[in-house]
């Protein structure tokens, strides 16, 4: 058989083989496996010896890894979970971008002398972190869930929606960048062609909206019910990839764009849970196939023969977004180790970042040398992400040893980290300490209201304890494992601790500065866990509750009470 009519098996059989064994190598000395995969497509490419994989086959491939990945991004998007930490991350993650944007581009149009155009969207790809590497730190860390993770997931769903507007706007805006960079920016029309650009975009999103949301979502229930999981894959990745290719063709809308509303249009379903899980080993296997192609682009000699212009870059990646960010969440009265959590999550650039930089490529706007910049930075800084992560705690309690002002703002008069002078007597003594208002801890509130019980919430988002306080709930801004929280919720009168949130670590130290301030206090803890669960019951912290064994009992109950009837 011809070699060259088998180039699509031999650039998957090497790019997966590759990409398996470097990717192993990568988490074996605690790196994301994506830095395996970049380096596989780096020894495939153009620019290394040895074979060289198809490139054209490689970037039509890692089109289809961008659908998929956009999909899943929109599968995932919630506007609740967005809202939550709105304040913080809506103006943090535009001020942020705003600035490693500026950064970006006063590097490359006054340090190294290109054109408005390469600068702009050079910068742009500097700008926005990966989501990918940020929800494998968290995940590592078990801090998901926490105060710190919403924050940092807000914050990157604001970049990941600013880079689609992006995205969506560049090949409009070519023509004029790339004159303005020659000097001789066309006049006319450019409006014209932005405002049908806009129109196009907006007739897609309400057919999404309007259309969409009936349709996917009905098309879903009829393929689930034929109880075939080969069909509703085959559905789900069908209507990924069709939505995007057809807005491409009829709106004119990027595959991007069109993949991630496709997404966000089948999180509507109720079947949305399991359109996730089917279409996952697809997504997983063509996002590799994505970040092999980035890689082929990747000419490794730039390290050799610009270590300078890989050090700036790196530099503004690490410092120069971890300090805007740092210093953004510090002026929203955050404490320091949510600041430096933050500033930890955006110190990288990833998927976005090779989207928007593949982009430029194309359009001729970027150079590629900016392509292998942006490589070199996204290799660098997520090789490095883990050690950052590693050295928040540390390093926060080494800023607030030999920082005065560090100490006074951990310690600062916050109005909301205090109940107000007006509070209730009934708030104050016999009353339930409720740590956590996430979706548990909602649930409880709720209860408790309906039975008229007193009780003071305990939270580290300032927006939901702005929220409580609005609707004339008991609130105080603040970790419950620092004691001078708890005195504020007056934990030493309380009749009961409820910890709703599922962090070991915290609940172990709520429990204990808990007792100390109140001996007679009863505790109720939570857990995912049964490890969690074990440990916690064995040390005697109080009465825990298992999620999946509460279930079971309730399944239980629930059954004998519909038999035993019958038995009488």
């Amino acid at each position: 058989m011809d070699h060259h009519n088998i180039s699509l098996i031999t650039t998957l059989a090497t790019g997966f083989g590759l990409a398996l064994t470097f990717g192993f190598a990568a988490e074996k000395i605690k790196l994301p496996a994506l830095v395996g995969y970049l380096f596989a497509g780096i020894l495939i490419g153009p620019a290394t010896p040895g074979f060289v994989a198809d490139i054209h086959i490689a970037s039509q491939l890692s089109e289809i890894g961008v659908m998929l990945l956009m999909f899943g991004v929109g599968l995932h998007f919630s506007i609740a979970d967005l809202m939550s930490v709105r304040r913080i991350a809506l103006p943090g993650a535009v001020v942020q971008m705003s600035l490693a944007t500026l950064l970006g581009m006063a590097l490359a149009h006054w340090g190294w002398g290109w054109g408005i155009g390469a600068a702009l969207v050079f910068g742009l790809s500097l700008s926005c972190a990966s989501t990918v590497v940020l929800l494998k730190a968290l995940e590592a860390r078990n801090a998901v869930d926490s105060m710190n993770g919403r924050i940092a997931i807000g914050w990157l769903v604001v970049e990941d929606l600013v880079t689609v507007l992006v995205l969506v706007l560049l090949p409009p805006l070519a023509h004029l960048l790339e004159g303005g960079a020659n000097g001789a920016a066309p006049a006319g029309n450019i409006w014209v062609t932005i405002g049908q650009t806009l129109l196009s975009v907006g007739a897609f999103i309400a057919l999404m909206l309007l259309a969409g949301k009936r349709v996917l979502p009905w098309i879903l229930l009829q393929v689930a019910r034929t109880g075939s999981r080969e069909l509703f894959t085959l559905s789900v990745i069908a209507a990924a990839i069709s939505i995007a290719w057809g807005a491409s063709e009829l709106f004119s809308v990027s595959f991007a764009l069109g993949a991630f509303f496709a997404g966000m249009v089948m999180r509507e379903s109720k079947f949305s849970h399991r359109a996730a899980e089917e279409s996952l080993p697809l997504r997983d296997a063509f996002s590799v196939l994505f970040f092999v192609s980035v890689g082929m682009l990747f000419d490794p000699m730039v390290l050799v023969q610009k270590p300078l212009e890989v050090l700036a870059v790196v530099g503004i990646i690490v410092a120069g977004k971890g300090i805007a960010a740092a210093a953004l969440v510090l002026v929203f009265r955050y404490p320091m180790n949510t600041a430096l959590t933050v500033a930890a999550s955006l110190a990288q650039i990833g998927e976005f970042s090779f989207i928007l930089g593949g982009l430029g490529v194309s359009l001729g706007l970027l150079p590629q040398e900016g392509m292998s910049l942006i490589l070199a930075g996204a290799l660098v800084s997520i090789a490095i992400n883990p050690f950052i992560f590693t050295a928040i705690k540390p390093l926060t309690a080494w800023v607030l040893k030999n920082s005065e002002s560090a100490r006074r703002h951990e310690c600062r008069d916050d109005v909301l980290a205090q109940l107000p002078q007006t509070t209730e007597a009934r708030y104050l003594s016999g009353q339930v300490v409720l740590v956590g208002f996430g979706r548990v801890g909602k649930r409880i509130a709720e209860a408790l209201d309906e039975r008229g019980l007193p009780y003071v919430v305990v939270e580290q988002n300032r927006e939901r304890v702005e929220d409580l306080r609005q609707s004339g709930k008991a609130a105080v801004y603040g970790n419950a494992i620092e004691p001078e929280v708890l005195v504020q919720a007056h934990i030493i009168n309380a009749a009961m601790l409820l910890v709703a949130t599922p962090d070991l670590i915290g609940i172990s130290q709520m429990v204990d500065v808990a007792r100390r301030l109140n001996p007679s206090i009863e505790v109720v803890l939570r857990t995912h866990s049964e490890d969690e669960m074990n440990f916690l019951r064995q040390e005697k912290m109080g009465t825990v509750f298992f999620g999946e064994e509460e279930l079971a009992r309730s399944i239980m109950d629930h059954v004998l009470n519909r038999f035993e009837p019958k038995a009488a």
